[in-house]
């Protein structure tokens, strides 16, 4: 018998109206078949990925320019909250490296205290976000700007960290990417040979646990290992001790930042920046964990968390949050099924930091700087670039300035020429698919081979159409053809005589359902593209992902390729059978 059907059977009557159902949170949603089974397995999993988001807490708040410990209580309270409240099953959310170099940009420019009031101004622009039901126009920014982003703040983070990975003896590090880089230089010869020891060991560990143990948290062996090594070797090493003076235990106390309308005014610009990267990279992540749980995230209802957790975070001193990709694939990995393994991985911070707060101070700077060298590499989506290059020139531009403006200029300046450039690309593409031609007699031959009223559609095949323009923004209605999967045949046709034109997101859309389908042992055959899509496409080598035999030229010949596909498919039966 389930464990809350007391406390379901108020709430049930709510779920039954589809409208207020929409705006319940998933750990409500997920009460009703909740049992000690599933509770098990949140405990096992909040409890791992507890140990796993320590480190990188800590790491994520010390390359931000504040006190460990700030990472630490963002954690727990935006932890506990961005499960409780959000709108996604096995969501992780914390203090992650999108935010790592706009939040040391508020820090050097306007306080400590400016960064509490722009994380609750940015809280409270996620908050109106899913209350206006806008938390799904986090979409209209194209793929190429997405790149950019991460790839820049990759390269930005993984620049932060070269003075604790070589154990450079520096004052402080600039702030902008020049100078840091210069400052760099000239500390060089202050190289410290057993921090570069540890961090090449950290490093080394962690590679070897992503590639050959996977189910093995790396985060966890590198910071209790190295930890281990330097209180019993004794190693003449920095540590979050010796820097910082250690971990207090407890929360802090409760404190409202103070409020003044002229540093309100001056917040609102990098506030609107840490609200749309935190939509961006918890929707992301969201997605991801939708991928790994067979699940389906409410993005209105996740963005409502994000927002409540980012104005309570600095009530206690902590930074901003959003949904971290990293502890999320690990949430999932360790059995989570539940928003309560989220809550319970904020409560075993609680702990640690109530009971075993002293013992984090002996992590060393080396080891947490490892980390974060490999957490940088793996959000750069560095994987992406190759196939971006392959794209029209206007996709390489966008992406190449938008990277420039991350890593030299500001990441402020880099979203907003993002959300510029997108809205010229949009306006671009679309004005492109207009067209004047005159009707003649071979237009009108050519269009009975694409026109499916007289052609039957065999029981073994579905056929699905595109229909406009298929650009970043409308990418998402193409998950109509994989939310069924189960129901779908062995064949899936899908028809773009009508689609006007396709950029890099739609490629990866398309990509995408391929994949799914792919994995679902099921075919995907593409007919009847026009002139631009069937370019990018075959720009993008997209025939590599589906086979250039499922490319067809209109759905008679598509139909024709369905049924060479279940005839082969029932030849493969009939002699698995015999």
């Amino acid at each position: 018998m389930p464990l809350l059907d007391f406390f379901w059977s108020d709430l049930s009557f709510a779920c039954m109206t589809p409208a207020l159902a929409a705006w319940l949170p998933k750990s409500v949603l997920l009460l009703r078949d909740y049992d000690r089974r599933k509770f098990l397995s949140d405990l096992i999993a909040g409890v791992t990925v507890g140990l796993v988001a320590l480190p990188l807490a800590m790491a994520f708040a010390i390359a931000s320019g504040v006190s460990p410990q700030a990472g630490i209580y963002c954690a727990i309270v935006t932890g506990f909250l961005i499960s409780a409240l959000g709108g996604s099953k096995t969501q992780i959310g914390g203090p992650t490296g999108a935010f790592v170099v706009v939040v040391s940009g508020i820090i050097a420019k306007y306080g400590i205290e400016g960064l509490f009031t722009c994380t609750m101004m940015a809280g409270l622009l996620l908050l109106i976000l899913g209350i206006t039901g806008m938390g799904s126009a986090v979409k209209y920014f194209p793929r190429p700007v997405i790149i950019g982003f991460t790839n820049g703040i990759a390269i930005l983070i993984a620049s932060t960290q070269i003075r604790d990975f070589f154990g450079l003896r520096m004052e402080s590090v600039p702030a902008d990417f020049f100078h840091r880089m210069r400052a760099y230089g000239q500390s060089w010869h202050t190289l410290s040979s057993a921090a570069t020891v540890l961090s090449l060991a950290s490093l080394a560990l962690m590679i070897l646990c992503l590639k050959y143990a996977k189910r093995m948290p790396g985060a966890i062996v590198v910071t209790f290992g190295a930890t281990i090594i330097v209180i019993l070797l004794q190693v003449p090493v920095e540590t979050i001790g010796t820097r910082f003076g250690g971990i207090p235990s407890g929360l802090p106390a409760f404190a409202i930042p103070r409020l003044h309308y002229n540093v309100l005014r001056q917040l609102l610009s990098p506030a609107f920046t840490v609200a749309m990267l935190g939509a961006i990279e918890s929707l992301m992540s969201a997605v991801v964990s939708d991928r790994m749980s067979n699940d389906r995230h409410n993005p209105n209802v996740e963005l409502i968390g994000q927002g409540v957790a980012n104005i309570v975070s600095p009530l206690f001193g902590g930074l901003p949050a959003t949904g971290a990709i990293a502890r999320t694939a690990t949430n999932i990995r360790s059995g989570a099924q539940s928003p309560i393994a989220g809550m319970i991985h904020a409560l075993t911070l609680l702990c640690i930091l109530l009971f075993a707060a002293p013992l984090v101070s002996y992590v060393p700077m080396a080891a947490l700087a490892g980390i974060l060298m490999v957490v940088a590499y793996n959000m750069g989506e560095w994987s992406e670039i190759p196939q971006l290059l392959k794209l029209t020139k206007t996709d390489i531009s966008i992406w190449l300035v938008t990277f420039a403006l991350t890593v030299f200029a500001d990441l402020t300046v880099a979203v907003e020429a993002g959300m510029i450039l997108a809205a010229l690309l949009f306006i671009s593409r679309v004005a492109a698919t207009t067209t004047v031609s005159q009707v003649t007699d071979e237009y009108v031959e050519d269009g009975r081979m694409h026109i499916l009223q007289d052609k039957d559609i065999p029981y073994y095949a579905t056929i699905f159409r595109i229909h406009g323009p298929f650009l970043f923004g409308a990418t998402d209605k193409i998950s109509i053809v994989t939310e069924n999967l189960h129901k779908l045949p062995p064949v899936v046709i899908l028809r773009l005589r009508n689609m006007t034109a396709l950029d890099a997101t739609g490629l990866f859309a398309l990509e995408e359902v391929a994949r799914t389908l792919h994995a679902s042992k099921r075919t995907l055959i593409l007919c009847g593209a026009r002139e631009q899509p069937a370019q990018l496409m075959h720009q993008g080598e997209f025939s590599e992902v589906v086979g250039p035999e499922n490319i067809c030229d209109n759905v008679q010949e598509a139909l024709r390729r369905a049924e060479e596909v279940y005839e082969r498919l029932e030849a493969k039966f009939v002699a698995s059978k015999s």
